[in-house]
């Protein structure tokens, strides 16, 4: 094999310096956004213009009217680790402002055109400059408003390499709006406006409230069903609470609408989404997330926000204090609206032993005994087999003893005694029966006397337009209506009998988080079944349980719903007589 190494010791190139740098800082559109942005609030801007094409690779324009930048700056701003808001060690002790590197405009530089054009409050004119793979290709004055202008084009057009990375123009801006809101509410004093191909995507008001903010963010049915935290009395803890989180029947399928801010800046945080779902508990079931947009406040040099080349991540000096000051807070307000459960174990109703000797439905072998339960995938995957299953697969025949807790069909059958879950197991009918109608719209779909609204965040709504066709498709029918609102003209026929609000919101979610994997159909079809299905608590008649079987027997796979889970148990003849001594 060639060795592509030199033995020698080599100082790389500026150019080439300069995009390994850059690489650390601009990851995608949206890292440019950020950085753009940030330069603005810091500024003191009050009204904030993001202009995209082409999901941010064509374009980005960030337009402000804060304090400008002297001519005699222009160029120097452009140097590396050059910065107007650190002058020394020790202000990284107690940094202040969103921006302190001095890194993002030739991180920027390095990878795209970019033009300048600024203008100070106490300057009769602007200056503006260009700038191609770090150097300056143009340099002048020119007319314009007070503030700065920075315009971003051909991003990452000199690295292929991270261009070919990049998702559709769709998902790309989908980021950019999720940032967007997310200062929006960090920032409600000022106006934040985003225009996507010349069209108006999204506005915040401006006006200094943060539930103005969260109704342009999650529109007003979530933004009237959450609650001010309540920070307690407590004045000689330094850490502060504030904000808004959602009642407990708000919630969503992922973490997509938990923002945190600590002192106003937007940060990933495991361990603060940690503390506030342990403050919901036992209020939210498994796998829903509450909406939330929290600021934690404490002293400057109690944090430190110099850990992330992005500067998303933050290390609080007393961390302990901060998660349970936060948790304590929001548990606080939950309880002040909010009947808590107390947690209560309930016994198993099996006799002792019997849990560990129950067998899932599934091939008769050779000893007689059903498959094994780790034959199945893990919840939560959509088995991969084809619907044209082996057919031989298919349930004894099973005759209908009564219904338990209303929730499992009781069965007798060759075998011993079966369990069927109602729910698991006209899932599998209602995947199979939306997956053979896929694309018959006229059969597959409900058409609703008066129109559902959907208020969506500026994000889902742009990830949701590029899906609207292959939704439809499956009896779903959407139009856009407003800035992130659509209109629902019509429901697969499945969800008649739905809680359809709530069943929506997690279609949509479903389709959002696997719009880039190629079973999302299939994901979404078993979403759709799921939340048409027979629910657990509802009581079925002897002839309804009786025709359950009946279609759960014709299925593909019955052992299975549609997400792996089992549809029923066995207890074999043998196990009961041994449970009786006999």
């Amino acid at each position: 094999m060639e060795n592509i190494y030199s033995n020698r010791v080599e100082v790389l190139p500026p150019d080439v310096a300069n995009k390994i740098a850059a690489g650390e800082v601009i990851e995608r559109p949206a890292s440019v956004v950020k950085e753009l942005v940030e330069n603005a609030i810091d500024a003191g801007a009050a009204d904030i213009r993001v202009e995209v094409r082409g999901g941010g690779l064509q374009l980005i324009r960030v337009i402000d009217d804060g304090a400008g930048i002297a001519d005699d700056d222009m160029e120097t701003c452009f140097q590396r680790h050059a910065t107007s808001k650190i002058r020394s060690a020790e202000d990284l002790g107690q940094i202040r402002t969103l921006g302190f590197r001095g890194e993002a405009l030739p991180s920027i530089a390095a990878v795209a055109k970019v033009t300048l054009v600024t203008r100070p409050g106490d300057s009769s004119s602007g200056s503006f400059a260009a700038f191609e793979a770090g150097a300056v290709t143009e340099r002048g004055r020119r007319g314009c408003p007070p503030g700065t202008s920075v315009s971003v084009q051909n991003l990452f057009s000199n690295i292929p390499a991270r261009l070919k990375y990049l998702k559709a123009a769709a998902t790309e801006l989908s980021h950019i709006s999720h940032l967007i809101s997310n200062y929006a509410l960090a920032y409600p004093e000022l106006r934040f406006t985003l225009i996507n191909d010349g069209r108006l995507a999204s506005q915040s008001i401006g006006d200094g409230n943060l539930v103005s903010a969260l109704i342009k963010v999650y529109g007003i049915t979530t933004a009237e069903g959450m609650f001010a935290l309540e920070d307690g009395e407590e004045t000689a803890s330094s850490v502060h609470v504030g904000g808004y989180v959602s009642q407990p029947a708000i919630s969503r399928s992922n973490r997509n609408c938990i923002s945190f801010f600590v002192n106003r800046r937007w940060v990933q945080s495991r361990s603060l989404t940690y503390a506030l779902e342990e403050a919901y508990h036992p209020l939210l079931a498994d796998g829903r997330h509450p909406v939330a947009a929290v600021n934690v406040r404490l002293p400057f040099d109690e944090i430190d926000v110099n850990v992330h080349p992005t500067k998303s991540e933050v290390r609080f000096l007393r961390d302990r204090e901060v998660f349970a000051r936060l948790q304590k807070t929001v548990r606080r307000t939950l309880t002040t609206h909010v009947s808590i459960p107390a947690l209560v174990s309930h016994p198993s109703a099996l006799l002792p032993g019997v849990e560990k000797r129950l067998e899932v439905v599934a091939d008769q072998n050779a000893e007689g005994r059903l498959f094994a339960h780790d034959d199945l995938e893990r919840p939560g995957q959509i088995p991969k087999q084809p619907l044209e299953h082996d057919f031989s697969r298919r349930l004894p025949i099973l005759r209908v003893i009564g219904q338990m807790g209303g929730t499992f069909v009781v069965a007798e059958g060759p075998q011993g005694m079966y369990l069927v879950d109602q729910h698991r197991a006209h899932e599998r009918v209602l995947f199979e029966r939306l997956a053979r109608e896929r694309g018959r719209k006229a059969e597959n779909s409900q058409l609703l006397l008066e129109p559902l609204t959907l208020e969506l965040t500026a994000r889902q709504a742009a990830l949701l337009t590029a899906k609207l066709g292959d939704l439809a498709e499956m009896g779903l029918a959407l139009e856009q209506f407003g800035d992130h609102s659509f209109l629902v003209r019509s429901i697969p026929a499945v969800l008649v009998r739905a809680d359809l609000p709530q069943a929506l919101y997690e279609i949509v979610d479903q389709t959002i988080e696997d719009h880039a994997n190629g079973d999302w159909q299939d994901r979404l079809t078993a979403t759709l079944a799921c939340k048409g299905a027979i629910k657990a608590g509802q009581v079925l008649s002897l002839d309804e349980m009786r025709e359950l079987l009946v279609q759960l027997e014709a299925t593909s796979l019955p052992p299975k719903c549609p997400h792996g889970a089992p549809t029923m148990v066995h207890l074999s003849q043998a196990q009961l007589e041994k449970q009786f001594g006999r």
